[in-house]
């Protein structure tokens, strides 16, 4: 490629229409941000957002109903912006500068503080923001905002460059009915019917809602009566009952490729990058460490915040802070014993590194219980402790590099190296789901479409030349590597635990009666 770089992909004269049309919408946005003040702000916002959403489809639509159905990631690594070229490098920063500013000095996009009224960008949303709820609009309505309008256009852009896979548009129907439904309107919506509710996010699964059970978060559920004590209780068994079992049947794929907001704008406004992801071991080497200890800290976090408005006294705490460490290990405890005790061998080294990991969470907890006071924990004021995981996870991780980042380490950045809910979908799905993606060796032609496609950087190919089955705890089940294989080696299957694991040596047939191996299937 590098002796015969092909000129770039052309662009139609619709397809200019329409990207000039998307660029006004912007352009829109910039002028609201510089304090334009607009005659009628709810015109201009429908003007605004419907030049961008049109240009998205018009856009869309030209580049790939004027084309057979099938497989369409030619070009990726010739387009600036999709191989980490100078437009893929401004886009990145404008993307990170952005999440920069709407986490941490809100302000410069208008926000009001102690009861001014909006300026700027916010007050462009001021309208829609009144329809909905009757209140003014916060940076957080201008960022659902426009992650809904992204995950909607580019769903429909992702519906028509796969429409020759009915699973990749199933999945990406249901991730735009959840994100405009369950993340969008209906908490807006709730908002109406009881503002002193907890609504931002009715999954309520900790921990990537790391704040449910945060003293003001538990107080707004124990306050509103049985709705939310209902909400309280299908959090709590989301996390150990719900989640468990979905996973056991599907794979993490229920949650992550349809039904999680980060999955979803992932999937659609970030298909151009997926092939980004690194397949280096090095990398794979990273995301097993830094996902885990991601995963850790949530642990005790959590924990410690728990533990900073409970009590000592029995008789004004029905759950003390004795009871409740005594609970969390026990709990913790009772997983790593199962674990060792039934998949010990398979997991293989990694048993030593979990053991150790499993260790250092216990002594975390018991140091604090032992040293922690009431204003202190770690040695740390509590208050600031129980703030530190939004900042650092919640908000720099998960939104400032998450997503700022996708042209430049992929869509899956935050999936794949931070985010503490798939690593626990990932254990759940590693140890006891029957999912996996079954493939035939024979039939692969080593093209590395899959491996390319992949935006969890596994590196799909290695398997199916060996036909051996996938099963990797960083799998989201998005499918792409299926739709994009031309030979149909790759299959997504829920199927029993016997045989989920395939080893090499059983495959080549070192050492081992095929034959026998024939009948036993």
């Amino acid at each position: 490629m590098s002796l015969a770089k092909p000129d770039a992909l052309d662009i139609s004269n619709k397809q200019k229409v329409a990207l000039s049309a998307g660029v006004i919408g912007l352009f829109i946005l910039a002028l609201a941000l510089f304090n334009t003040n607009f005659p009628n702000k709810a015109v201009f916002l429908t003007l605004s957002l419907g030049l961008i959403i049109g240009g998205i489809v018009v856009y869309s639509r030209e580049a790939y109903l004027s084309k057979l159905e099938g497989i369409k990631n030619d070009g990726v690594w010739f387009k600036s912006i999709s191989s980490r070229g100078v437009w893929g490098w401004i886009v990145g920063v404008i993307l990170t500068t952005f999440y920069i500013v709407l986490y941490f000095f809100p302000k410069y996009l208008g926000l009001g503080v102690d009861g001014a009224e909006n300026t700027g960008l916010i007050s462009l949303f001021d309208p829609l923001s009144h329809l909905l709820s009757g209140r003014n609009a916060s940076q957080w309505f201008v960022y659902g905002t426009l992650y809904t309008v992204a995950i909607l256009a580019f769903g429909y852009k992702f519906i028509l460059k796969y429409r020759h896979n009915r699973y990749q548009q199933l999945r990406t129907v249901s991730v735009m009915f959840f994100q405009l439904g369950f993340a969008f309107l209906i908490p807006e919506f709730m908002y109406v019917m009881n503002n002193d509710l907890p609504y931002y996010d009715l999954k309520s699964i900790w921990p990537l809602n790391y704040y449910i059970f945060d003293e003001w978060s538990v107080n707004g559920f124990l306050s509103n009566g049985n709705i939310g004590i209902a909400l309280l209780i299908f959090g709590v068994l989301s996390i150990f009952v719900f989640t468990p079992i979905l996973t056991y049947k599907y794979g993490k794929r229920w949650y992550c490729s349809w039904v999680c907001g980060c999955g979803g704008l992932a999937e659609t406004a970030g298909d151009s990058f997926r092939q980004l992801s690194s397949k280096k071991m090095s990398a794979w080497k990273l995301e097993r460490w830094l996902i885990h200890t991601v995963l850790v800290f949530s642990i005790v976090m959590t924990a410690a915040m728990v533990y900073s408005y409970l009590g000592y006294d029995k008789n004004d705490f029905w759950l003390t802070r004795g009871v409740f460490i005594s609970l969390v290990i026990g709990f913790l405890t009772l997983v790593f014993a199962a674990v060792m005790l039934f998949k010990r061998h398979e997991l293989g080294k990694d048993a030593k590194y979990g053991a150790i990991g499993f260790f250092i969470v216990i002594a975390l907890l018991l140091i604090m219980h032992y040293t922690g006071t009431t204003d202190h924990l770690f040695y740390i004021k509590a208050g600031a402790l129980r703030s530190a995981y939004g900042i650092y996870i919640g908000s720099i991780f998960s939104g400032v590099i998450g997503t700022g980042f996708y042209p430049i380490l992929g869509n899956r950045s935050w999936c794949r190296f931070g985010c503490p809910m798939a690593a626990i979908l990932g254990f759940q799905q590693r140890m006891f789901s029957k999912f996996r993606i079954t493939t035939n060796g024979g039939q692969c032609i080593s093209c590395g479409n899959c491996s390319n496609s992949c935006e969890m950087g596994i590196d799909v190919r290695h398997y199916a030349q060996k036909g051996e089955n996938i099963v990797r705890s960083s799998c989201v089940g998005c499918g792409i590597c299926s739709a994009v294989c031309p030979r149909g080696v790759l299959k997504l299957e829920n199927d029993t635990m016997k045989g989920r694991i395939n080893p090499t040596e059983i495959l080549l047939g070192n050492d081992v009666d095929l034959m026998d191996l024939v009948n036993q299937k």
